[in-house]
């Protein structure tokens, strides 16, 4: 009898960061190591990572990690997790390809190299369990689910996918090997749970092109087209519309060149003709109707750029009258309200915008109907949805419900949350750490909820300084209470407060200089606490309050 941990690190009750560890004795195998991009209350932040606690406090039993795909809600984390876990990766062509990208662009990882490509076909024996792979429906070539065969059954992570029966070749689902998956016996199923509560069917990829080729083909002016940076096979149906309406094509960003130079090099991506990409400097030489500028953003992320054009700031592109700005991309709910802003911007310089989803459901993930057939064609004992928000697993609970699994064999997990499968149950047995690790700049887990707090103070009610001098000695203020603000009132019509504040620093200076029993610390927190109740009384408002308390020493003469 084997026994067995399922653990999530991330992509439960969340969009993206998908991490998800599968134990089978005394071996560890963490399937895929993703991130996700903060939402608007993360003021600064701009990563979050999985909490790598458990794998660093277990590193000598990890086996190795297993990626998906090659989107950064899959390999996004990589870097974090080398520089502390030093573990063999294990990836198909491209997905292995785009994880060195994005490990070798940071400091600590640069020298990292075990990385051992895979296909549909590898299965590996780690002697407790073996690992297989199978083809899968996404967005980008490459795309794999995960099978771990143990001798209590198999826990299959399908990753995301959907099925397409219109897909070519490159993103066609290998339905026989879930067929022959799900004979050998299923223990588990880790599913793609992102579309589970949407019962619009999905557009075919066939759809998706044509639609993108009609609105390309059929406007006058320039086109900026905004897609996701590894949405391979979107920005293959650009380039395809793009040629067909002898347009040239000009990329903007080093991210995207490096997805596209690399998938062209693994025939992954194809060039309709050797001229059809341009660079920045060629664009004068064609007219409006003949470009479409292809605008990816940093980090994949285009909607940001494409304010940045509105306004003018953006290093090379302008949005001017008569351009079309097309968005290829489905945005997630926490985007709508920042879309919708971009809209009202583009539109004040002059531009349109067309989204591809206003004719269409377009989703690299499973509706409903996808879900139920790779349930039934899994046949798991236990079901574990993953991969979405809190209503999006318990709408993927009730599907696979619908079709016969009893709820009670149906776990909807939280960050951490351990599944164990013991004397043949599964059941909860007990968590793991498995926090939100937020990245800003080159600080990693370094901002947490006190600096978020303090940051969220002073972007709404602002800072608000008292600096005085003392003599501790000679027990005496030597430089008057001087009281600055930035982001709370304006000083110049605010005298009255500013006197006001200034006298109730100097008096409880004086009281703390008076007394025994001095401590710094309580008398910054006493004026703290005093200004915080005046300002609050006279402005309704909580700024950041900082005492800044200087002390002046007399120098002996000689």
């Amino acid at each position: 009898m084997s026994t067995i941990k399922i653990i999530p690190l991330g992509g439960v009750r969340e969009n993206g960061k998908n991490m998800y560890i599968a134990e089978v004795e005394d071996e560890i195998f963490v399937l895929d190591c993703g991130l996700k991009y903060p939402e608007n209350e993360l003021l600064g932040i701009d990563v979050v990572i999985p909490d790598f606690t458990y794998l660093e406090e277990n590193v000598d039993r990890v086996a190795g990690v297993f990626l998906t795909h090659g989107h950064a809600d899959a390999i996004g984390a990589l870097p974090y997790l080398l520089s502390k876990v030093q573990v063999p990766v294990f990836g198909t062509e491209l997905t292995v390809e785009l994880a060195k990208l994005n490990v070798s662009s940071h400091p600590g990882t640069k020298k990292f190299n075990d990385f051992h490509v895979v296909d549909a076909h590898t299965e590996i024996d780690f002697g407790h369990a073996t690992i297989s792979f199978f083809k899968t429906t996404h967005t980008i070539p490459d795309s794999i689910g995960i099978n771990v065969k143990t001798d209590e059954g198999n826990i299959v992570y399908t990753g995301d996918f959907k099925f397409d029966q219109s897909a070519t070749p490159m993103y066609q689902t290998e339905f026989n090997r879930l067929a022959e998956i799900g004979s050998e016996g299923v223990l588990a199923l880790l599913s793609d749970s992102s579309n589970a509560e949407n019962p619009v069917p999905v557009a075919s990829e066939l759809q998706v092109a044509e639609e993108v080729f009609d609105t390309i083909r059929y406007w006058e002016g320039r086109i900026i087209v905004a897609s996701v940076a590894s949405n391979l096979k979107r920005i293959q149906q650009v380039l395809n519309a793009a040629y067909r309406s002898n347009r040239k094509v000009v990329l903007t960003g080093a991210d995207l060149e490096k997805i596209i130079r690399t998938a062209m090099r693994l025939d992954k991506l194809e060039l309709p003709s050797d001229d059809l990409i341009i660079t920045m400097k060629d664009m004068k030489k064609y007219s409006d109707d003949e470009l479409l500028i292809l605008e990816t953003g940093r980090m994949g992320e285009p909607i940001k750029s494409l304010q940045k054009m509105a306004n003018g700031t953006h290093r090379s592109i302008s949005i001017k009258a008569g351009d079309l700005v097309y968005i290829t991309t489905t945005p997630t709910t926490a985007m709508e309200t920042v879309v919708a802003k971009t809209e009202d911007i583009v539109y004040r310089a002059g531009g349109t915008v067309k989204q591809i989803s206003d004719n269409l459901r377009v989703s690299g993930h499973g509706n409903p109907t996808d879900l139920q057939l790779m349930i039934n064609l899994m046949k798991p004992k236990y079901f574990v949805p993953v991969q979405g928000e809190y209503r999006q697993l318990a709408a993927h609970a009730d599907l696979a419900h619908e079709i016969g699994i009893p709820y009670k064999n149906i776990f909807i997990t939280g960050r951490g949350e351990i599944l164990e499968y013991k004397k043949q149950k599964m059941s909860a047995a007990g968590t793991t750490p498995a926090e939100n690790i937020m990245i800003d700049g080159l600080g990693v887990g370094d901002i947490g909820n006190i600096v978020l707090r303090d940051r969220r103070i002073l972007s709404e009610d602002g800072i608000f300084v008292a600096v005085v001098t003392i003599n501790r000695r000679e027990k005496r203020i030597v430089s008057p209470a001087k009281i600055t603000s930035r982001g709370f009132v304006y000083v110049k019509t605010s005298k009255d407060l500013m006197v006001e504040s200034g006298k109730i620093v100097t008096e409880i200076v004086e009281k703390h200089l008076e007394s025994k029993d001095f401590e710094w610390s309580k008398l910054k927190q006493d004026i703290r606490e005093r200004l915080s109740r005046y300002l609050f009384e006279q402005t309704k408002r909580r700024p950041v309050i900082l005492p800044v308390i200087m002390e002046a020493t007399q120098k002996k003469k000689g």
